[in-house]
């Protein structure tokens, strides 16, 4: 987000709008008048007629080209009636994406429309006659006058209750689910402190197989820094020291921390990395991804979660579907939001069910066929069971074969897979004022998947 795209590119971009998941028209700004306003509904019925979750990124109709991600649950949309790469817009929608996290705090329907003036005042900066001049976050704050309104925003991850721990001396200090997602540019009075935050986001990807093996296994990660410091010349971020990447030799210092493959943002200075594992960057005000990484087919620890089912029909005829899961994480640890998918034969009436907790709910949705179990929290070492009891007209052996697999969807506050710890973050020059510097953790399911 720091570095703009080049100025003047040649890409001409008709218009830019925002819509809601409904179809809401958020924001719509026209830059060459190649086409009329009729092209936002236009795009909303294409884009929620086709067959599947995802549609195409790039659609036509009548000679004009749609390109659009999707993000905070709102559609951001450029049109052209060029042929430019697809990549570029696509690049430039992201930027715009970021741009609205930095400047509003968050992105989401509310905070668009909270901002409206603000984002129309972006638009006007980035883009001259659909030509894009800038998507820095450090050249346009020297030219948005408008103030940002805090919205306040649900965080992607609860985080009131799980603990923000501070690098270096503040690990008993802990910080606001909401702390990160505020404008970059708001006052003191709206809540604007020296404040540099550093989150270790993983992505886990798991198979289990019908036997209890690990069939597959992938962990995405990425270190990111979001900085409300006016100045910091340089931010030192040390990794653990025992970290390798792919086959490099294990130094010895302490615990292994492998990852098979790492890259960083070209901002990123390293020349302390391969002797002390240590990350140089000049952070601008806003949110950058420092560093990726990835780790394939082999977990450092067993995976978290373990399913033991029992699938059978009882004397009556109903399907009985029995699950024990057990969590595997250390006894201090515990996982957020546990879901559980099981789906179940299409023919399935209703649903009764005996849970080993009262905070736990689950129902039987007749769309997807599927018996939703959740689990809001999961403490580490526990075991928590469910029997699903199921009235299925014509119930035989083929219908049992239906069941599964089992799909699960958690987060894991305060916990990397990898085992990636940060050892310190220091800033330099000094700031006035002590700034506060806190690092995050945390880990998710991209798909967890356990056949039974």
């Amino acid at each position: 987000m720091k570095d703009g795209m080049r100025t003047g590119c040649g890409r001409m971009i008709s218009q830019v709008f925002i819509l809601s998941s409904k179809g809401d028209h958020l924001i719509y700004k026209d830059f060459r008048g190649e086409a009329t306003s009729d092209v936002i509904n236009v795009f909303y019925e294409m884009v929620t007629s086709l067959r599947g979750d995802q549609a195409p990124v790039v659609m036509s109709h009548d000679g004009l080209h749609f390109i659009h991600i999707r993000q905070g649950g709102l559609y951001c949309v450029a049109t052209t009636s060029t042929n430019p790469s697809p990549f570029t817009i696509i690049e430039f929608l992201n930027r715009f994406a970021g741009l609205i996290k930095d400047y509003c705090g968050s992105l989401s329907e509310k905070s668009v429309k909270m901002n409206f003036a603000l984002i129309y005042e972006m638009l006007d900066e980035m883009l001259d006659y659909g030509y894009i001049q800038t998507t820095s976050t450090d050249i346009l704050k020297n030219f948005i006058q408008t103030e940002a309104v805090s919205s306040k925003p649900v965080s992607l991850f609860d985080l009131s209750n799980v603990g923000l721990f501070g690098a270096d001396t503040q690990q008993s200090k802990v910080a606001p689910s909401t702390a990160a997602s505020r404008p970059l540019m708001c006052s003191r009075d709206q809540g604007g402190k020296n404040e540099v935050f550093v989150d270790v986001i993983e992505r886990l990807t798991v198979v289990i197989g019908a036997n209890g093996v690990l069939m597959k296994a992938e962990i995405q990660g990425e270190i990111r820094v979001k900085c409300y410091l006016p100045t910091c010349s340089e931010m030192r971020i040390g990794l653990n020291e025992e970290f390798s990447i792919g086959k490099s030799q294990l130094r010895g210092y302490g615990a292994a921390v492998r990852v098979d493959e790492c890259s960083f943002h070209h901002a990123v200075k390293l020349e302390e990395f391969d002797s002390y594992r240590i990350l140089r960057i000049c952070p601008s005000q806003g949110e950058q991804t420092v560093m990726q990484y990835q780790l394939c087919d082999d977990l450092p620890t067993a995976p978290p979660f373990r399913l033991f089912p029992t699938v059978e029909r009882d004397n009556s005829g109903r399907l009985l579907i029995y699950l024990k899961l057990r969590c595997d994480l250390p006894p201090k640890s515990a996982a957020l939001s546990v879901s559980v998918t099981v789906p179940v034969p299409k023919g399935s009436l209703s649903l009764s069910q005996e849970l080993s907790s009262p905070d736990q709910t689950a129902e039987l949705q007749a769309s997807s066929k599927a018996v939703f179990w959740e689990i809001p929290r999961f403490p580490g070492g526990a075991q928590l069971s469910a029997l699903f009891k199921l009235e299925v007209p014509g119930l035989s052996s083929a219908s049992l074969m239906e069941v599964g697999p089992v799909s699960l969807s958690f987060e894991l506050p305060k916990h990397t897979c990898t085992g990636l710890q940060i050892r310190f973050l220091r800033l330099s020059p000094a700031q006035p004022g002590p700034p506060q510097r806190w690092v995050r953790y945390v880990t998710h399911s991209d798909s967890y998947t356990i056949r039974i």
